[in-house]
């Protein structure tokens, strides 16, 4: 990202001298890391967004575009808002019915989701990886069900891509969404990727500069795939920098990635199941889940939690992580996530354990 501010720094796709054509190469190579990175087909399929949000609300826009009355939608209890509010808003303006599936001791209800998809659900719009409860939903599955219905699978990637490889054709994934901030690069950039098929059948959401072929007073054209769908100057430097940051996973290992998360796990849930008074929450089996940990200590607030751990030196999060449904489902007003990835050490669990354990001496009073 630095070196384009400082060595290039010039728009894409449009000029033809030096450092133009430097960046619209760096640009494009950057598209080309993703698509190799997540397995599809062509470039053709790979758009840059702005981030997991802005991909599955350019895919609801299309959805609306296809669904009628009486048509269904169906998501799970444990999706985050932006895979959730969108959907309602599709509901609303066609008059879709928006289904939910629902959890059974932490993971996904397979019995309640094969009831749930009929002949009359269009989209199927899932977590690869609950941000919550860290569950790791079986997203081939669900697709070879959602397509015998024929229905489209939508993928909310976010929590999936940074922690294990991901390959889009062999999950059957219609749409695939993910961000590049939770996979070591910049904030504002992210992925929608589209079957071929589907994405020229889809409408731009927005239009101007880039994205056309032929304007006149009256009407315009577009450009082919996959610049018809980035209007204006694009995030390049983001871009690029994503790119870099596949660079980097990929020298480490997405496999190696897992399996560090794995060890981890194997390591600290036993401990943190010691401590008398903390609910964990998510499956059982550590198999099923990825390195997120969401729990409560009794007799102690989410927050004041999280402050205390803040106070170790330790960065969690409290609150009901965009996943309301999901919280009231559960019924909890809050819960505490650790969330673990390659920078994490056994150390940094023993210190966790060990800043746990004294937190709730403290609030106990017996500190």
């Amino acid at each position: 990202m630095n070196y384009y501010y400082e060595h290039d720094n010039a728009n894409v796709h449009r000029g033809v001298h030096t450092l133009a054509e430097r960046a619209t190469a760096d640009y494009e190579a950057a598209r080309e890391k993703v698509r190799h990175f997540i397995n599809a087909k062509s470039t053709k399929e790979i758009l840059f967004t702005r981030g997991t949000t802005t991909g599955l609300n350019w895919v609801t826009k299309y959805a609306e575009q296809q669904l009628q009355s009486g048509d269904e939608i169906v998501i799970s209890i444990m999706e985050h808002h932006a895979n959730l509010v969108p959907w309602q808003q599709v509901a609303q303006k066609t008059g879709a019915v928006l289904k939910y599936v629902y959890i059974k001791d932490g993971m996904l209800d397979m019995d309640d989701l094969r009831e749930k998809i009929t002949d009359k659900t269009q989209f199927v719009s899932m977590t690869h990886v609950s941000n919550v409860l860290g569950t790791i939903n079986p997203i081939k599955e669900i697709s070879d069900i959602a397509h015998s219905h024929g229905s489209m699978m939508v993928v909310d990637g976010a929590q999936s891509t940074p922690h294990m490889k991901v390959d889009v054709q062999a999950l059957g994934a219609d749409f695939f969404v993910f961000s590049g901030h939770k996979m070591c690069a910049p904030t504002g950039i992210g992925v929608l990727y589209g079957r071929e098929a589907l994405l020229n059948l889809m409408n731009p959401v927005e239009f101007g500069g880039e994205m056309i072929d032929f304007v006149f007073e009256q009407e315009s054209t577009w450009a082919e795939l996959p610049w018809r769908f980035e209007a204006g100057t694009p995030n390049i430097s983001g871009g690029i920098a994503l790119g870099a940051a596949i660079d980097y996973l990929e020298n480490i290992g997405m496999d190696e990635i897992h399996k560090h998360e794995r060890e981890l796990m194997d390591y600290i849930m036993p401990k943190l199941r010691k401590i008398e008074g903390l609910s964990i929450y998510g499956p059982e089996d550590e198999q099923y889940r990825t390195g997120v940990i969401s729990f409560n200590l009794d007799g102690v607030h989410a927050h004041d939690v999280t402050g205390a751990l803040d106070m170790e030196g330790i960065a969690v999060r409290a609150g009901h992580h965009c996943a309301q449904p999901l919280f009231k489902y559960l019924d909890l007003a809050a819960t505490v996530r650790a969330s673990f990835y390659i920078y994490n050490t056994k150390a940094d669990c023993d210190k966790f354990v060990e800043a746990l354990i004294l937190i709730k001496e403290f609030f106990n009073g017996t500190f």
